[in-house]
């Protein structure tokens, strides 16, 4: 695996691609979306563009977090209407892989190993909605306005659903994405789609500072097992197996090397060896 950079490091090629990548010292990636013009509307590229970075971050091991922004006043419109427009002309089979790139995305999102932090501001529609429940914490201005708006253009929320539905319920995912209506940020948090409403950009970046400064006092290692421990439990009944995968989880990291820095520095009364990175 590639080690951090010794100062911040830029991916983009230039400063109005579609997506910009950012990697800090560290371990602290940001991914912004950069078609303001647009209101950052997904079309192929940025898709593409944001699977690549996410590829990038993900292979280094001594990654620490992932935030996801967006440029201008609007986190994202859903799918560009002139790119949707001359996908309709293709083929099914083209339609189809175009798809995959989608739910690809959304699954390399869902999954990424260490935390991830996203900030909305302005409007999420459509594909938006499902980036962010793809991640794992959700700072939402107090202006945001949110829909589920594809039976509006004859389309559905076909890709995104699954994260939607394990969001919100199925019964608020059923009216939501039936009725296309708008969800005020007020009502977002309400649902969980936002865990925290902010009234202005400061506060917004004040927040982002704060949650940053938290999870990166905790071990990395525990913060990547915690992940994979709430995908694995939502996908798995509570029965004998999952309690003996379960037992095996702790035992395993408490004789691992982080694990026992851990319990050492709290009897010790001294920090982790992480907090000193």
């Amino acid at each position: 695996m590639p080690a951090l950079p010794s100062t911040l490091t830029h991916f983009h090629p230039t400063e109005d691609a579609p997506v910009l990548a950012y990697l800090d010292p560290h371990g602290v990636a940001t991914l912004i979306l950069n078609r303001p013009e647009k209101r950052n509307a997904f079309d192929a590229e940025m898709i593409v563009g944001m699977q690549h970075y996410l590829e990038i971050f993900a292979s280094y091991d001594e990654l620490r977090l992932l935030i996801f922004k967006a440029q201008g006043n609007h986190f994202s419109a859903g799918a560009d209407l002139n790119w949707m427009r001359s996908m309709a002309d293709n083929s099914y089979p083209e339609n189809l892989d175009d798809a995959r790139q989608l739910a690809e995305l959304m699954h390399q999102l869902d999954t990424f190993p260490v935390p991830t932090i996203i900030t909305v501001q302005g409007f999420a529609i459509g594909g938006a909605v499902g980036i962010i429940c793809c991640c794992d914490i959700a700072l939402g201005d107090e202006s945001c306005r949110l829909a589920l708006s594809e039976v509006k253009v004859g389309l559905i929320p076909a890709t995104i659903m699954p994260y939607v539905n394990r969001t919100l319920g199925q019964r608020q995912t059923r009216r939501y994405s039936l009725t296309a209506e708008w969800i005020s940020a007020k009502k977002a948090e309400e649902l969980g789609l936002f865990h925290q409403i902010t009234a202005t950009p400061e506060e917004r970046e004040n927040s982002l500072a704060s949650l940053k400064q938290k999870l990166m006092q905790n071990s990395p290692q525990a913060l990547r097992a915690v992940k994979q421990l709430c995908a694995y439990n939502y996908a798995h009944p509570l029965d004998d197996s999952l309690r003996q995968h379960t037992s095996d989880l702790i035992a395993q990291i408490r004789t691992s090397p982080e694990g026992q820095e851990g319990l050492a520095a709290f009897l010790e009364q001294r920090d982790p060896n992480w907090r000193a990175q």
